[in-house]
């Protein structure tokens, strides 16, 4: 999946179909001439539903066609014959969508699990007809019920990407780099800021077959919890993931202050994501010798506290297999 190709934020108009009208009709044949109303009622206007698809990342479907409107019901006709039910649209979403009223931004649900369906409009009821309305004082009503009709609705589709680890950092800490090696996603890599501008998604291969999902998201500012550089754009992501895997690199001024500020970034976003659990992965490590190693590990031990931390380069391959022990130990905790 190629960047451009990741939509996680789109706008749909949805229209639910109109109940059909019930029937005013009244039963005749050949020797009944008063047979009674027989008129069918209406059939239902069709349903806008939203139904989770797990092989979905991203919401490019919306990205063309943003406007959706169900069938209307049929009319109800003789011998108490129902008209058909207008025809449901099904828009399929991936798996951690959350849809928001467009005007209020209320948020009306999420889709988390596979074929998991919620309605986003109902369709209108049909309207009964004649045959229900007979009384023993009026045995041939001549009125039934108009269908109701159907109601449309802006809406707001928002992804928030579903991974077991999520990668934070600031701009160019190599967190691209680190899922291009530990993973077989295929990130645009470069040596300047802001070069990843979406989520993007790698399958870790483990031991006996097994794997887990680990995500790249955009490089953290200071102020990003308040919208400063790419912002809530971003942040919202990590809100899925298990396991917060902190990215510093090792030529860093201060490791400590800069992961204080991405923890504080975060806290200020959503305090539940301090509760996430937390590793620190000192990245670009095959430019430390083995003293410098240990006297930061000194420091850390100090500055970080009780957050485990450890050394990784991605492209000398150092302690990448000890990073995949470590996050699987943390998934199955």
């Amino acid at each position: 999946m190629t960047e451009g190709n990741f939509v996680d934020y789109v706008k749909i108009h949805a229209e639910s179909g109109n109940g059909g009208k019930g029937s005013v009709h009244l039963h005749r044949e050949k020797y009944i001439t008063k047979g009674g109303p027989d008129g069918g009622d209406g059939g239902r206007g069709g349903h806008i539903i939203l139904r989770g698809n797990e092989n979905l990342w991203t919401l490019i479907n919306f990205r063309f066609k943003k406007h959706f409107k169900a069938g209307h019901g049929a009319h109800g006709s003789k011998q108490r014959s129902s008209g058909a039910d207008g025809e449901d649209i099904y828009l399929e979403v991936p798996l951690g969508t959350v849809v928001k009223d467009a005007e209020t931004e209320e948020t009306l649900f999420e889709i988390t699990e596979n074929g998991e369906e919620k309605m986003l409009v109902e369709g209108g009821m049909g309207g009964r007809g004649n045959w229900h309305f007979k009384t023993s004082t009026n045995q041939t009503p001549r009125y039934a019920q108009p269908g109701i009709q159907g109601r449309e609705t802006d809406a707001i589709l928002e992804l928030k990407v579903l991974a077991d680890v999520g990668l934070v950092g600031f701009p160019n800490a190599g967190k691209s780099t680190l899922l291009s090696v530990i993973t077989s996603a295929k990130p645009k890599i470069a040596d300047y800021e802001f070069t990843t501008l979406k989520p993007n998604l790698g399958i870790v291969e483990y031991r006996d077959f097994q794997s887990f999902v680990m995500a790249d998201i955009p490089g953290i500012i200071e102020g990003a919890a308040e919208g400063k550089g790419l912002g809530h754009y971003f942040l919202r992501h990590i809100e899925r993931n298990a396991t917060l895997l902190f990215l510093i690199p090792a030529d860093s001024k201060d490791i400590g202050k800069e992961y204080r500020i991405l923890l504080d970034e975060l806290r200020r976003y959503n305090p539940e994501l301090i509760d996430k659990q937390r590793l620190v992965a000192i990245s670009k490590s095959d430019m430390l010798d083995a003293e410098l190693m240990a006297e930061m590990r000194t420091e850390l031990n100090k500055d970080l506290k009780d957050v485990p931390f450890m050394f990784i380069s991605s492209v000398a391959q150092l302690g990448i297999t000890d990073l995949k022990d470590r996050l699987w130990a943390m998934l199955n905790d």
